[in-house]
């Protein structure tokens, strides 16, 4: 399984503007086969940090992700959102247990 952590940033004042283009990733994303999850959250103390949340099954899969048209809409409203700021880490694992 491989997990992608991080956060993007935009400005606070275009987090209302932004919502519906992540929306349309969120849903996109979680379609695509071998999407084990994929989520975005505001930071509660920092408006404009949002933090991202993703797990694939295998590395095709995240390479599809990665092609996919709604990926290439979504870097496209950047400039216009003011996202400038993106720290994703990429992890793999063997899986996981519950804690």
């Amino acid at each position: 399984m491989l997990l992608i952590i991080g956060t993007v940033r935009l400005p606070a004042d275009k987090l209302e503007q932004a919502k519906p283009a992540m929306q349309r990733m969120i849903l996109a994303s979680r379609a695509e086969s071998g999407c084990l999850g994929y989520s975005y959250a505001q930071d509660v103390l920092d408006l404009g940090l949002i933090h991202v949340s993703e797990a694939w099954s295998d590395r095709a899969a995240l390479e599809a992700h990665f092609k996919s048209a709604h990926i290439a809409e979504w870097r496209a409203s950047w400039a216009e959102l003011g996202i400038v700021d993106r720290k994703l880490t990429l992890y793999e694992t063997a899986g996981g247990a519950s804690i």
